[in-house]
């Protein structure tokens, strides 16, 4: 028996942007529906407080994937040369439960979950939204800005960051890039503040490791969408309540978004929005069963908690291409001979 390894290269080489949205749409409309099997992540927290190791296990049957990512979280990462996100994602096989897969989980979560919000803003933004800012200057950021790019012609980006030198980089690293048709960016603007940034934007990408809000809600224009990525702890918001409760609000998984979510918790908890708030996840969108925007000037929300449905649905994908290219390394393992 054989088991598929990819590095962070090899990921990147046969999962595309454009490709994984689709997975993202199908995968969170399958989880809506009932056909997956996915626990809250338990989590390890090292004594000093530095770090988190997370444990996402699940089941999808729609690509029919079992297995779980190991992942780190390392906020002291940030402005170094690790990701502040590591770890694996492994696959097992659903009818006798033998490892199929082991992929490298960094570079999965930064196309997965920006894909994942340009498949949300595909469903809720305006047409007409072109006007991007972007808070943060990391993994995420850069991958949410070609994300948006697919579903949405930009004509301007604007680009805030707590440490301005990192917007700078960031900017300088994007500036070249074009969208593979040929289509070049417009000129990336590094704002003095959040504030800037998002005045006047109708589409804004919240992707910061931010404690507290970095994006208050009465800077937003009505008729925006945002993706809220940053914030995946209950106690941890990039939003404040004005911009949740002004919002539509839909999410990746319901249950953890209630048990997640600082972004809507704290808003909850200051009795500013009522529980049915949260209008659903954006899987029931995807199948119908919810509106998205009902009115031009709906203020449209997708609060991000990332779930391992993505991660399932990517593997699957990856150890496909991988056997239809040839790609990656093949590893000999126990059992069965393959």
């Amino acid at each position: 028996m054989k088991v598929l390894f990819l590095n962070e290269h090899a990921v990147h080489e046969l999962l595309d942007m454009g490709g994984c949205i689709g997975l993202m749409r199908d995968c969170l409309a399958a989880l809506s529906r009932g056909d997956a099997v996915q626990p809250l992540r338990p989590m390890v927290k090292l004594p000093d407080g530095s770090g988190i190791l997370g444990l996402m296990p699940g089941y999808l049957g729609e690509p029919k994937s079992f297995g779980l990512k190991v992942v780190t979280v390392m906020p002291g990462n940030h402005g170094t040369a690790y990701d502040s996100h590591q770890g694996v994602v492994m696959l097992f096989g659903v009818e006798h439960g033998e490892p199929l897969a082991i992929l490298d989980a960094s570079s999965i979560t930064a196309i997965r979950t920006a894909a994942a919000s340009a498949a949300a803003t595909d469903a809720l933004a305006r047409s007409d939204a072109g006007d991007l800012a972007i808070l943060g200057s990391g993994v995420q950021a850069l991958s949410h800005l070609h994300a948006m790019r697919e579903v949405r012609p930009l004509r301007r980006v604007r680009v805030w960051s707590r440490t301005r030198a990192h917007a700078e980089r960031f900017a300088r690293a994007s500036a070249d890039s074009d969208d593979g048709r040929g289509v070049p960016l417009p000129a990336i603007e590094v704002c003095a503040s959040a504030e800037d940034a998002v005045r006047g934007a109708d589409l804004i990408c919240s992707t910061t490791a931010a404690k507290e809000p970095v994006l208050l809600g009465r800077w937003l224009l009505a008729g925006a969408h945002v993706n809220a990525v940053g914030a995946c702890f209950a106690a941890h918001r990039e939003l404040d309540t004005e911009a949740v409760a002004r919002a539509r609000l839909f999410t990746d998984s319901r249950e953890s978004c209630l048990a997640e979510s600082g972004d809507y918790r704290l808003a909850r908890l200051e009795g500013a929005i009522p529980e049915g708030h949260l209008l659903g996840e954006i899987g029931d969108v995807y199948l119908g069963r919810l509106a998205g925007r009902v009115t031009p000037e709906d203020v449209t929300l997708y609060e991000s908690l990332g779930v391992a449905v993505e991660d399932l649905a990517s593997g699957h994908y990856l150890l496909q291409r991988a056997h239809e290219m040839g790609r990656g390394a093949w590893l000999e393992w126990g059992g069965p001979p393959g």
